[in-house]
């Protein structure tokens, strides 16, 4: 691992990295802060929003999965809701991404968010009138599902138009944040009212919620976002965006490991769930708790990342390494506070993962093809969901959440150091290991460097 020069310093010359992103078309290298993207007005306003949204949306996810569980009984039933969440991403997420590459962002935001608080809406409507069904509960899953394939590469790619490329990597990194400051706050007031008034109020308070980003989305001055060309109508667009990653490794083994990790290793809604209710023998303030953990653990890493001027595919394999291994120990330990405790550690990891991932792929893809990458990323990332939830449920129904859990970790593990032993062969480097300052260490080399040092 390389360390940064110091502030005044200008940095050594170095050999090239292999296995950093080779730079895309406008890869811009500025000395950000860690909150300098919300000094830009329409960012801010986009921000703003987005944090009371994501606090209702984890609110929704708390109570939605404690309810699953209350009206079935069955981490299957849990698995299978929040499998029907993510399948439509796995069916039509290209799609997404070439809807988002054709239209004007801010319009399609203003109407994916504007549905996402009508499913909300809808399902507390159902839940307190008293006639609430598992099948009402796995049909809004879907639904949002739906809206989400269009929103989330809209999202995601409307980052860049608001910062524009200087600030990217920065934006991306308190979005993260954004998300993981709900996620404490969420779980804990969804806690709150479950056990006191029921689910209901907690879906409608997420369906009111999203008047925020669309009074944030309808505030934005349209002159200061920095203009993106859209991609005209024509066939093969979809084609012509899957052969733009499959030809270059540092956008398809970085889908590759999050796609894994996506799929087994962020199962979370069943596996704390499970341990909340058949290990600990606790109700949803517990679950809520274990939740709001995960989220300190979290919100840490997403501003550890905004602070990092580069976004490093050492790193991302590394935090993913790490990332499987922490949920194996986590599994096993037999108390519930240390098993709280490693959820923090668990929660910086995994996030580590996703903003790395997700920056390093946003700088190096070309602006006309950002919609279908970025589609591609979350549809590999979230839409692997629907085929590892079930199983992952399964295990967990059938063997227990212990082993459920750590099942998910070393699948985590495995992929991350395959994927990279795949970015090393791409890069020319091997493995070697050394010693530093009394330790071992690790490293990768260029394959000339290790012959000539032999």
């Amino acid at each position: 691992m390389s360390t940064g020069s110091g502030a005044d310093s200008a940095p050594a010359p170095t050999t090239p990295d292999p296995l950093e992103p080779t730079p895309g078309t406008e890869q811009t290298q500025t000395r950000t802060s860690m909150f300098s993207s919300l000094r830009i007005r329409n960012y801010r306003l986009f921000a703003t929003g987005q944090v009371v949204s994501n606090t209702g949306t984890w609110m929704q996810r708390i109570a939605q999965d404690w309810l699953v569980l209350t009206l079935t009984g069955s981490s299957t039933a849990v698995g299978i809701t929040t499998a029907l969440q993510f399948l439509p991403m796995l069916l039509f997420g290209l799609y997404g991404g070439v809807i988002a590459d054709r239209c004007n962002k801010r319009t399609l935001l203003l109407g994916t968010q504007a549905a996402m608080g009508i499913t909300g809406l809808a399902l507390a409507a159902l839940t307190l009138t008293g006639h609430v069904q598992v099948w009402h509960v796995y049909a809004t899953a879907f639904v949002l599902g739906l809206v989400t394939v269009v929103d989330n590469p809209a999202r995601q790619s409307f980052v860049h138009e608001m910062v524009g490329p200087d600030q990217l990597r920065n934006a991306v990194s308190l979005n993260s944040a954004n998300f993981q400051s709900a996620r404490l706050v969420g779980p804990a007031v969804a806690g709150v009212l479950i056990t006191a008034v029921g689910s209901g109020y907690a879906f409608l308070l997420n369906g009111l919620s999203f008047i925020a980003p669309l009074t944030g989305l309808l505030l934005m001055r349209t002159s200061e976002l920095h203009k993106v060309e859209r991609t005209p109508r024509g066939k093969g667009q979809l084609r012509e965006g899957l052969r733009y990653v499959a030809g270059r490794p540092e956008l398809i083994w970085p889908i590759v490991l999050v796609g894994f990790i996506g799929t087994f290793g962020f199962n979370f809604p069943i596996w704390l769930s499970a341990f909340a209710d058949d290990v600990f023998h606790a109700g949803a303030g517990t679950y809520g708790l274990l939740n709001t953990l995960m989220a300190v653990g979290s919100l840490i890493g997403a501003l550890l990342a905004a602070r990092r001027g580069t976004s490093r595919m050492r790193l991302l394999v590394a935090a993913a390494v790490l990332f499987g291994v922490l949920e194996i120990v986590a599994a096993f330990v037999p108390t519930f506070w240390i098993f709280a405790a490693l959820l923090v550690p668990v929660g910086m990891c995994g996030l580590t993962v996703n903003v790395t991932a997700n920056s390093s792929i946003q700088m190096t893809t070309d602006p006309a093809m950002r919609g279908r990458v970025m589609a591609l990323f979350m549809m590999v990332f979230t839409g692997g969901t629907p085929l590892g939830a079930p199983l992952v449920g399964w295990i967990t129904d059938t063997y227990g959440p212990r082993v459920g859990f750590a099942a998910g970790g070393a699948v985590a593990a495995l992929a991350a150091v395959g994927v990279g032993v795949m970015l090393a062969r791409a890069g020319g480097l091997r493995v070697k290991i050394g010693m530093e300052r009394g330790r071992p260490r690790v490293m990768f080399v260029p394959r000339e460097k290790l012959a000539t040092a032999a």
